[in-house]
């Protein structure tokens, strides 16, 4: 059989794509990184490979295009078997979907909101991102991780999105350590996975980028 080719088409400061990336770094799986300029002008390749939403991050298997950072990591957990990133049993995968599904539709978006606000406003989005995050606390329950004992899945889909935490903090003027000491003491351990550590951007320079799309935006 030959090799499977991979091929990620990366914005160095997406969250999205962390996800993507770590997913591959817990296969052991190698792959080639093609950087889009997404202020700049997208590359021909990205709006061939994702011409519904133009957007990264698309996982190029064998030439064959995958998009949508999510459905990206099932994609990968369903090709190559080990280790499993979903539960094995019918519910524990069903449960992982679900909040699978809760941090795509509020998380980021809550985060947004922060960095995007001031005044009255940002307060009511400060609020609403560590309701957000209070939620997924109890979705952990005792646990180390949202699949038990074991990194997976939802850690996955999560960690990624962890990497613009301290602009929001920044911008939000609170700590996810003191608000959410569970969720903080998660992203510690995530972080001792050298999968997530080599993944993650550095987040002062995402702060900073954050603060270039805020100027954009006229909010400075």
């Amino acid at each position: 059989m030959a090799k499977d080719e991979l091929v990620l088409l990366d914005f160095c400061w997406s969250p999205f794509s962390v996800r993507v990336k770590v997913a591959l770094a817990e296969k052991g799986l190698s792959y080639e990184v093609k950087e889009e300029d997404l202020m700049g002008g997208k590359s021909d390749l990205l709006l061939q490979s994702n011409p519904i939403y133009e957007k990264v991050p698309v996982l190029l298997h064998n030439g064959k295009p995958i998009v949508e950072s999510t459905n990206i990591v099932y994609y990968i957990d369903e090709t190559w078997d080990s280790p499993q990133l979903l539960p094995t049993s019918s519910y524990g995968r069903s449960r992982a979907r679900f909040w699978a599904d809760f941090i795509d539709k509020k998380v980021f978006d809550a985060g947004c909101i922060i960095w995007k606000s001031k005044g009255e406003e940002l307060e009511v989005a400060k609020k609403e991102f560590i309701d957000i995050l209070k939620k997924l606390e109890g979705a952990m329950g005792d646990h180390d991780y949202f699949g038990g004992d074991k990194f997976g899945f939802v850690d996955i889909v999560l960690i990624g999105l962890s990497s613009w935490f301290f602009a929001y903090e920044k911008y939000g003027g609170f700590e996810i350590e003191i608000e959410c000491p569970k969720i903080g003491a998660w992203i510690k351990k995530c972080k001792e996975k050298e999968s997530v550590a080599k993944a993650l951007p550095n987040p002062q320079k995402v702060y900073e980028f954050v603060g270039m799309l805020r100027k954009m935006h006229g909010i400075e």
